[in-house]
């Protein structure tokens, strides 16, 4: 089985009447792609490029440094008795 930088043969797929395209299933294998899933699409240097594009991964637990650093003051908060339930919070703001 190819690694995932492993360069695979070129396919062929036509353009449809709507301008679409098929991704041929070797490919969309490779790249672990789902129905649903984005794909950034640009030209350059007369060249059609098409990549993943994950505009919301669910599945990514990483945090950034700032997330981090929330997360872990509001672990302190709660943990030092100093919490809010959300509805007094919704209370306090009038809505």
């Amino acid at each position: 089985m190819p690694s995932g930088n492993a360069v695979e043969p070129a396919a062929v797929s036509r353009i449809g009447q709507r301008r679409q395209v098929v991704i041929p299933k070797r490919v969309f294998d490779a790249l672990k792609l789902r129905a649903g899933d984005f794909v950034e699409v640009s030209a350059e240097g007369g060249r059609l490029q098409m990549r993943p594009k994950r505009l919301v991964d669910i599945g990514d637990d990483s945090l950034t440094t700032g997330e981090a650093l929330k997360i872990r003051r509001g672990e302190a908060e709660i943990k030092a008795g100093r919490s809010k339930s959300w509805r007094t919070v919704k209370d306090e703001l009038g809505r």
